[in-house]
């Protein structure tokens, strides 16, 4: 089986942006996977077959570097872990697990070639949890990739609404309680909304270096603005 972009997909498939090669997200995420293929072709330089561990990530994402996985599938192995295991199409390229990205004891014992994620450290819910994400991100390879959005960037992705961020959190609550909001639907209980906002926090680049302070910090720019935040160590 190869990844493809082809007719078979289902109808929502479809509509997904980041299946559609035409959408603004996608061509996102294709420019910034030329940052990861280089990193993944220094693994492949090293090792005949190599594995990348993606936190929280899903086989979808992967599209974006569809043609380049599918020339080398035979030499690498993409490990997806989340709270709970992916389902998986493509089994010649893609395993999946449930696990923590923020658990100390996070697969001890194992290296990869490359770490991968992709918008998930602002999900870790505080920032202890951020941290212990980023320690792990350290330890399982020489080699890591991580992206979130810039909290310096107008536009919240998740609540898909303007300044989002920049509000007290009691706003923030009290408006997701009331109104569907980007990718979330109204959540009227306040406990439900305070862990859904909480979830959901942006960080900025100078939060970012503490994280990852052996990482070089990058931009990737819309309209002349910082849109997300990128740490990166290469081999």
């Amino acid at each position: 089986m190869t990844l493809s972009f082809g007719p078979s997909l289902q109808k929502e498939e479809r509509k997904s942006p980041y299946r559609d090669p035409e959408s603004l997200e996608f061509n996102f995420r294709a420019r910034r996977f030329q940052r990861i293929r280089r990193l993944i072709e220094d693994a492949l330089d090293e090792k005949q077959q190599i594995n990348i561990l993606d936190l929280g990530g899903t086989e979808e994402y992967w599209q974006i570097g569809a043609d380049f996985l599918n020339q080398h599938r035979h030499r690498l192995k993409i490990t997806l872990l989340n709270l709970e295991a992916e389902e998986v199409e493509d089994k010649g390229i893609f395993e999946a697990f449930a696990g923590d990205a923020a658990d100390p004891k996070l697969l001890q014992g194992e290296r990869f070639d490359l770490v991968h994620s992709n918008s998930v450290v602002e999900h870790m819910g505080s920032w202890d949890r951020m941290l212990r994400f980023a320690e792990n991100s350290k330890r399982l390879s020489r080699r890591y990739f991580v992206q979130t959005p810039n909290f310096w960037f107008p536009f919240e992705p998740h609540f898909r609404l303007p300044g989002f961020q920049y509000l007290p959190r009691s706003i923030q609550v009290s408006l997701v309680q009331r109104f569907q909001l980007g990718f979330f639907p109204r959540t009227p209980d306040r406990a439900e909304a305070c862990t859904l906002v909480r979830h959901n926090t942006l960080i900025s680049a100078a939060q970012m270096q503490r994280l990852f302070d052996d990482g070089n910090i990058v931009f990737e720019k819309f309209a002349f603005l910082n849109k997300s935040i990128m740490a990166i160590r290469a081999r």
